[in-house]
């Protein structure tokens, strides 16, 4: 099963740029997409519907053209879930999970905290509330595979500017002994001992010493020089990780401010 995760920031305007013309070379089993920056009826063009998928989106309702995030798949799901029970998380359109037998995909968009002080608090109350429903789904017995934008680095080769960047939102202390706190590898800051049962960290049990990074500043050529972020996660549990075959980050061609990230599971 291969597994793409791609933060579009505008899904119309990535597919412009050809994402999906690149996509469809790929050998994608399930699309996971956050950002998607449109409401429901935007996106159902046949420029943004690939032949072989359906699509299931979940829109923010509190600000179009907001947010927003969707999945793909070649295979019917058993079931959609929109919602996690928290309406100032659920309404701006942040989390959706397709179900598959014993097996969970989740598109899920972590809020940035970068816009001021309001969004970092809001951040922070997620991360909170969170952290329980991530506990529960990795007890649960079921196989779940977490993909998308969270907007925290796990350590110093997840970004370039590790030391001017600690005070910066994403790269804050404890919003990493959070991330990491979450994570059973060794591949974390230092400032937590990593859960002896947790998630994996797809990218790093393939590549555990690699320095890639999925975002970049819009600013500064941040791009062309390569000073980026590694924020984007498929997080999986430790039955379907121990299949992981491969795992790509795919700097080129630029479709966004993000890079996708697809990871081949063997089931």
């Amino acid at each position: 099963m291969r597994i793409l995760t791609f933060n579009a920031n505008g899904l119309r305007s990535a597919a412009s740029k050809g994402f999906f013309a690149w996509f469809a070379g790929q050998g994608v089993d399930v699309l996971c997409v956050q950002e998607t920056k449109a409401q429901e009826h935007q996106l159902r063009d046949a420029a943004m519907l690939p032949d072989g998928y359906r699509a299931w989106f979940k829109d923010a309702s509190t600000k179009k053209g907001y947010s927003g995030v969707a999945i793909y798949s070649r295979r019917e799901p058993d079931e959609v879930r929109t919602a996690l029970g928290w309406a100032p998380f659920d309404d701006e359109g942040r989390y959706i999970e397709a179900r598959f037998g014993c097996l969970s995909v989740v598109s899920l968009y972590i809020p940035s905290g970068s816009s001021g002080e309001a969004r970092q608090r809001f951040k922070e109350e997620v991360m909170d509330w969170l952290k329980p429903i991530l506990a529960q789904w990795l007890a649960s017995g079921r196989e779940y595979v977490l993909c998308g934008d969270w907007n925290i680095v796990r350590a110093k080769n997840d970004i370039k500017n590790w030391s001017s960047n600690q005070k910066n939102s994403g790269c804050l202390p404890h919003e990493r002994a959070w991330l990491n706190g979450l994570i059973a590898d060794d591949c974390h800051d230092g400032l937590i001992v990593p859960p002896a049962h947790g998630w994996k960290d797809a990218f790093r049990v393939v590549k555990p010493d690699a320095v890639e990074y999925t975002w970049w500043s819009q600013r500064g050529n941040a791009r062309a020089n390569n000073v980026g972020w590694r924020i984007d996660y498929q997080l999986c549990t430790p039955g379907i990780a121990a299949g992981i075959r491969s795992a790509e980050i795919f700097p080129t061609p630029k479709f966004s401010d993000h890079a996708p990230l697809l990871v081949e599971y063997a089931r």
